[in-house]
């Protein structure tokens, strides 16, 4: 994507005269078309696993209710012919105020998943928050993109060693910023995984950057040392023991007859999430990464509080795209709320409920510095791979900078809470 302004316009224009030669856009511009045609595209249990949200969905729902519950007012005859949409994050000039968020276990909707993910982002000059959950290693993504920006998301393993070992890797491969996810020490209520009993991680899915990590491998060496017990064979056994030989490093069939993948499976699923993480492990941060240090997974004040008191460079006010705890506070709720507390000067980024640039702009002027989107680019992959993701970043960016262009605001800074109002009609 050209980092100049007028990303709606070309858009717009792209778009309609590829239909004066009867061509159609291969993803759909409205997320409910688009959410519609993915669902269609995806196995029950990649659907299950990506759009699926804690309990009963109410944390989900209530991420959108929190954007319909304001209206955009829009400003005439501003003058202004273009749009400055880039944005000033950790030290770094981003072209635009849109991330990609890390999303875990991507290959249930398309094969080497943040690979084209890492490639999309790179095309189209947007940050691509590497998932320490990912099913490529960060460096086969890393060396996808080339100079691009690209952040990485730490879950704090049991394993000290495996920590500072994930840091390093990350650094080595060029990341800006490490990305603590706070939110997720242990799995959420996930019916819609839960009624198929199925986790991706337990074939082998998403543990890409824990095969690839020396720690790691260490770690199961030492555990192919000692005694275990020999699993029950079932017909389900048998298709998961194929899937973890599928999914790790090396030839299917020598996998097969080796114990390593199923070994790996059963230490990542020990030891990947630290369940007694606190503020004391996060204290430590400054001294083993060099890189700013970002926390996800934020939503009361006195944590963003106690975030920044400890120099975190910015936080990720989320509740995790609704997955972890139902009927939580909306994020978008929670950002009012923290942005009030902290003042203006802490950098805050807003995840969960970003579907179009309507809602990205709603950010904005409430708040956030920047937005990282995260369901809506899975959709793109699951309907068309690369191409997908970079027609959904563009779809977004295109809309945000249409609606810039329509409240008479010429850079991001200008997007201010003024232009908003409560929608009585909610």
């Amino acid at each position: 994507m050209s980092t100049t302004p007028g990303a709606g316009l070309s858009r717009l224009n792209t778009i309609y005269r590829a239909g004066v030669l009867g061509r159609r856009p291969r993803v759909p511009a409205d997320f409910a078309e688009l959410e519609r045609r993915a669902r269609r595209a995806s196995s029950p249990v990649a659907w299950a696993y990506v759009a699926g949200g804690a309990g009963e969905g109410r944390t989900m729902r209530r991420n959108r209710a929190a954007f319909d519950r304001w209206a955009i007012v829009p400003r005439m005859a501003s003058g202004a012919v273009e749009r400055d949409l880039s944005v000033e994050l950790l030290g770094r000039r981003h072209p635009t105020p849109v991330l990609l968020a890390p999303v875990g276990a991507g290959a249930l909707m398309g094969a080497d998943s943040d690979l084209k993910t890492a490639r999309a982002a790179a095309a189209t000059g947007t940050t691509y928050i590497l998932s320490n959950q990912g099913c490529n290693p960060m460096e086969d993504c890393a060396a996808a993109m080339g100079d691009a920006s690209r952040w990485f998301q730490l879950y704090w393993s049991k394993d000290e060693d495996m920590v500072d070992s994930l840091i390093a890797r990350a650094e080595a491969a060029g990341a800006g910023a490490l990305v603590v996810t706070l939110d997720t020490t242990v799995l959420g209520w996930r019916p819609q995984d839960l009624n198929l009993g199925s986790l991706p991680f337990s074939r082998g899915q998403g543990i890409a950057q824990y095969t690839s990590d020396p720690r790691f491998r260490r770690i199961v060496a030492e555990r192919l040392g000692r005694p275990s017990a020999r699993p029950q064979v079932t017909l389900g056994a048998i298709r998961t023991l194929l899937a973890m030989a599928r999914n790790h490093p090396g030839g299917f069939l020598a996998n097969l007859r080796s114990r390593v993948p199923r070994a790996s499976v059963e230490t990542f699923l020990d030891i990947y999430s630290n369940a007694g993480l606190s503020w004391d492990h996060l204290a430590t941060l400054r001294g083993r990464t060099r890189l700013p240090v970002v926390l996800k997974g934020i939503l009361h004040p006195d944590d963003a509080r106690r975030a920044l008191d400890l120099g975190a460079d910015a936080i990720v006010v989320s509740n995790h795209g609704g997955r972890q705890v139902d009927n939580a506070v909306a994020s978008l709720d929670a950002l009012i709320t923290i942005r009030d507390a902290v003042g203006p000067a802490p950098t805050l980024l807003l995840d969960s409920g970003i579907r179009t640039g309507a809602d990205v702009f709603t950010a904005l002027a409430l708040g956030a510095d920047a937005v990282l989107l995260g369901r809506p680019y899975m959709y793109g992959l699951a309907l068309a791979g690369r191409p997908g993701v970079e027609d959904v970043i563009r779809n977004i960016i295109a809309e945000l900078d249409l609606t810039m262009a329509l409240t008479g605001t010429p850079a991001i800074p200008a997007i201010t809470r003024d232009l908003l109002r409560p929608d009585t009609a909610t």
